[in-house]
């Protein structure tokens, strides 16, 4: 098994192994919204197709390989060494379009009882968030 992280979340997939990260279509979308289709890669409106001189590097025999999509995208991903788990993130316009926003990302953390609390709950309300790292 693989463990995919994306902006969607955790994903413990079935990926095959050697050059790349090849999933099913359908774990692909589940795991990054992104969808083959016959005009290509597609995420909601938006689809990407996928260079004819290139194709088998990015789908073949129903699989998607989200390493070289990634890489076509100019999108950051990063794998461990043994290749068992991959952090695919988003592209610098969309973190830079958040940042200007000024609103922070959605999250969900527990309280010291176990309950959930994300900060969406809070939205229009002050608050503040106090982290610490030991680093």
């Amino acid at each position: 098994m693989t463990t995919v992280l994306s902006d969607l979340g955790e994903f413990s997939v079935d990926a095959d192994g050697g050059e790349g990260l090849w999933l099913g279509a359908g774990e692909a979308a589940a795991a990054t919204g992104w969808s083959l289709k016959p005009e290509g890669l597609c995420r909601g409106d938006v689809c990407v197709p996928v260079p004819n001189d290139r194709a088998q590097a990015f789908a073949a025999d129903g699989k998607v390989n989200l390493a070289a999509f990634w890489d076509h995208m100019s999108m950051p991903a990063a794998h461990s060494r043994e290749g068992d788990v991959w952090a695919l993130g988003e592209a610098s316009a969309v973190r830079a379009n958040d940042l200007r926003s000024l609103q922070a990302p959605d999250f969900t953390l527990p309280d010291l009882n176990g309950v959930g609390h994300s900060l969406s709950d809070h939205r229009g309300k002050k608050v503040l968030l106090a982290t610490w790292a030991s680093w």
